[in-house]
This record gives structure tokens, sequence and C-alpha cells, in this order.
């Protein structure tokens, strides 16, 4: 009989966990299905965890110094601004994401909102909703082909709307000081930051948030943008300050936004960004698709074995 782990689900807002518990049945029996929230439901709950799985809840130095037997921790997506990394890194305990889960999802979400604002698609069926059917209330219209992409962050999902909006004829211009340069497709051009905020009419964010990205564009910054320029963010909510995007909406200052990350969430029907009518939001679904919910899973659970059976982690994010 092979060894057994003490794996456990601290979160995770799912329909089931039927695939998690398929993959590790038989190195853990049973794996509990909690609904953690903070801290200290995490250490009351997980203290005696080899294995964890999460996908909201906060993991901080506190929590790890509570949880002695922990050796990998999995989080469900690809963000890991929840999680201390150092700290888990001191303690030696592997942190992990899935981050090519939903690479087609996400930037195929973010060309759609690319499409739809430039094409004020939104606008035209509020218009036609409230009895008017003339192309006229929406215009100018753009051709896309004479349109530049700003790119900020050149990773995977990046890397996947670049090229799907050159595949339309869409010029493409991005941000990345980590990328490699030698990788680089030849269809896209490298330009700093500020230049290209100020060349593009789209600019898209593609970005991890951390300390370096937070409120990355934040007023100034904003204010370099084209004034008929569109802002899409399906990357993470704090990346954008809100404040100054309302300024800049309420002022003109850019064409139009659409979000699919808040910096809180879910976002209540007051918040002061859904007033404008060109601004488009969806409730944090750019990862979603049948197929990309199950890798997910899979993915997270798969992960996690091979950690505990003493295999190299494939999505390790911190180094120790």
């Amino acid at each position: 009989m092979g060894e057994h782990f003490k794996v456990k689900i601290a979160d995770c807002d799912h329909e089931s966990i039927d695939i998690e518990r398929s993959i590790l049945r038989d190195i853990s029996p049973d794996i509990p299905w909690l609904r953690c929230k903070t801290e200290d439901d995490v250490i009351a709950q997980c203290s005696d965890a080899q294995a964890l799985l999460i996908q909201y809840v906060p993991m901080t130095d506190r929590v790890f110094e509570n949880l002695p037997n922990l050796r990998v921790l999995v989080r469900y997506g690809v963000g890991v601004d929840t999680v201390d990394l150092e700290a888990a890194a001191r303690r030696k305990i592997v942190v992990s994401n899935v981050p090519d889960y939903g690479t087609e999802e996400v930037s195929d979400h973010a060309l759609a909102l690319i499409l739809s604002l430039s094409r004020k698609i939104q606008e035209a069926n509020a218009f036609i909703h409230r009895g008017t059917w003339d192309f006229r209330t929406i215009t100018p219209v753009r051709r896309l082909q004479t349109l530049t992409l700003g790119v900020i962050g050149l990773g995977r999902i990046g890397s996947a709307l670049a090229r799907k909006a050159h595949g339309i004829g869409i010029k493409i211009v991005a941000y990345d000081p980590y990328r490699d340069k030698t990788t680089i497709p030849e269809y896209v051009r490298m330009i700093p930051l500020d230049g290209l905020l100020n060349a593009s009419d789209v600019v898209s964010i593609h970005c991890p948030l951390n300390d370096e990205t937070r409120n990355l564009l934040d007023e100034h910054r904003l204010g370099l943008m084209k004034t008929d320029a569109f802002l899409i963010n399906t990357a993470r909510g704090s990346i954008v300050n809100e404040v100054a995007l309302e300024k800049a909406l309420s002022q003109g200052r850019i064409a139009g936004a659409a979000l699919d990350v808040f910096s809180k969430e879910p976002v209540l029907r007051d918040h002061p960004l859904l007033r404008f009518p060109n601004f488009i939001c969806t409730p944090h679904m750019a990862w979603y698709s049948e197929e990309s919910k199950l890798e997910l899973k899979r993915k997270a659970a798969e992960e996690a074995r091979r950690v505990l059976m003493g295999e190299t982690p494939k999505y390790q994010v911190n180094r120790f």
C-alpha cells in the first residue's frame, strides 16, 4: 500500500471537486472541501495539511507559520498576489499556480472587448433598445486595420492576444521589461510604457499584479493615452487606478474602457464606473470556458500530486 498524504482544498467556488479527488484518490483517499475565508479559518482547519489547494483565501506569513507540515500550495488560477511567496520560500514550501489553462479564453475575451468598444457594439445596442435606429448616434468608428494595439505584458496571454489581433490586421506594440527579446515575434514592436500609451489606439493589460504594477495606470499614465483610445483590463483590478479611470472617462480624456477585473469584487451596482455608456464590465469571467474550467482543476491537482510524490513541480512560482 502506497504512502498517503493529507491534501485539503481550503476554498473553491466550483461545482464539485470530483476531478481533484479522482487524480489524488490513491495518495489521499479523503480530501475535505473547506470554505475558508480568512487567515484564522486556514490555520484552524488546515494545520495538518501537507498539500493545499486554494482559490481566494489569503496565505500570509502567519498562515504558513501555523501550517508546519505543508509542502505544496497550489492556487486555482494564474495570479498569486494573495500569497506571501517569500514566507513560503523560507519554509521550503512550493507555491504553484496554473498559468496556461485559460490563455486562449482570456486573450479571446480581451479581443472581444476590443472589438466591442472599437465598433461601439454596446452603445449601438443601447440606442436600438431605446428606439433609435441610426448609425450616426455612435460615430465615429474607425477601421480596425488602422489601429495600433498596445499590449502591456507579453507573456502567454499578451502574446496570444498580439497574435490574434495581428491576424486581423491591427498593428502591435508592446511593453514588457522581462520578456526575452530574442523570442519576440517580428510583428511586435517593443517600446517603453509611456511611448506605448502615447502611440496606442487600444491599450490592453496582461501583466501580473505585484508591488511594481499596482496602480501602474494611475492618473498620470492614463493622461498619456490618446483622447480617442480605449483601455482593456483582463489581468488584475488594482493595476488600474479606478478613481483615476472614472475621472478620465468623466472628463472625456479617453474614449472608453472595458474591465473584467476590479480592485474589489464583486462590483456593486452603484460603482461609479457603471454609469458610463462607453464602459463595459464583465464579472471576472475572461478565464472561463467549459474546457478551461476542467483543465484548471486537473492541472492544479496534478501539480500537488507531483510535489507530494517527489517529482519536479511544473508550475512553481517561488524559488528556494
